[in-house]
């Protein structure tokens, strides 16, 4: 999940609402209940960008000011959800930070492979998923380029999470189809082995598909999750938080994996705080809870 780029100088201001009806207070005020609720951290530049994003949704909740709209978010969480997708738009790709997969294929995989083969149950989540690129190639990765072997592996204990605050990104990411085009990342063998192509579009194949459960999640409010992982993939998505906002997540995430479990986070961000005690880096933005 990434907040959407700036408004540009010179852009035209949404029709039908007004800008004289959006003041400084009211972007202060959806900073701060952005901040409460996703963790994001809007700063004045981002004042124009709100207002572009936020317009078209006050129209269709018949809102004639932000305030009105604004005082309809505090009391409907399902529409100050709204908000926050209206906020943010969900960029990423298949076999993105490549070097990510290539140390969990080479030093994690054999390590859940062995677990697997001792019947004992391998857990994944993708935390912030966007339209599940991230998850599908963790998943194609897994199961390897032999079908055959990947078949054996994926009727095995396997649970792979994968969740985001926004519906759109959930709903993306279990079509589990996109454009030709946006796989060509994704080695050829994994590729052939994992999907099928018809009409310029490429579709995750039903091995892939059974292990994953998509769920909306905010990463900042309860998580109804038993057990632990064995590897977290949270990528890209806390460089919007403050410190305290990162610091506090990290600490959940390290809690929530097993001793000697990966957590793999973006290549701008680092892991400082409480939860150092508990994570050694292992390799570039990569983290591994100490046993």
């Amino acid at each position: 999940m990434t907040v959407t780029a700036p408004v540009r100088t010179g852009e035209a201001l949404v029709p039908g609402i007004s800008p004289q009806v959006y003041g400084l207070a009211d972007f202060q005020r959806i900073s701060a209940q952005v901040h409460a609720q996703a963790g994001i951290v809007l700063s004045d530049k981002k004042r124009m960008l709100v207002y572009s994003r936020l317009a078209p949704l006050l129209r269709r909740t018949n809102s004639q000011s932000f305030g009105e709209f604004l005082d309809q978010v505090e009391h409907d969480p399902a529409l100050a959800t709204r908000m926050i997708e209206a906020l943010t738009t969900n960029h990423t790709y298949f076999n993105r930070e490549s070097h990510h997969y290539d140390h969990f294929a080479h030093t994690l995989r054999p390590e859940l492979l062995h677990r697997l083969n001792q019947s004992e149950p391998v857990r994944i989540w993708s935390a912030g998923c966007s339209s599940g690129e991230e998850i599908w190639t963790l998943m194609m990765v897994l199961l390897g380029p032999s079908q055959q072997e990947g078949k054996r592996i994926a009727r095995q204990d396997i649970v792979a999470l994968a969740s985001d605050l926004a519906s759109h990104a959930v709903n993306a990411g279990m079509a589990a189809t996109y454009e030709a085009a946006a796989l060509e990342a994704v080695p050829e063998a994994l590729r052939k082995a994992w999907t099928t192509t018809e009409g310029g579009k490429v579709t995750i194949g039903p091995e892939p598909r059974s292990l994953v459960r998509f769920r909306q999640l905010n990463l900042l409010g309860p998580w109804p999750i038993k057990g632990a992982f064995d590897v977290i993939f949270c990528r890209n998505v806390m460089i919007y938080f403050d410190t305290p906002t990162k610091e506090k997540l990290v600490w959940r995430f390290a809690e929530q994996l097993r001793p000697g479990g990966y957590l793999y986070i973006g290549h701008s961000e680092r892991v400082s705080g409480q939860a150092e005690e508990l994570l050694e880096l292992v390799g570039p933005t990569v983290y591994r809870r100490r046993a």
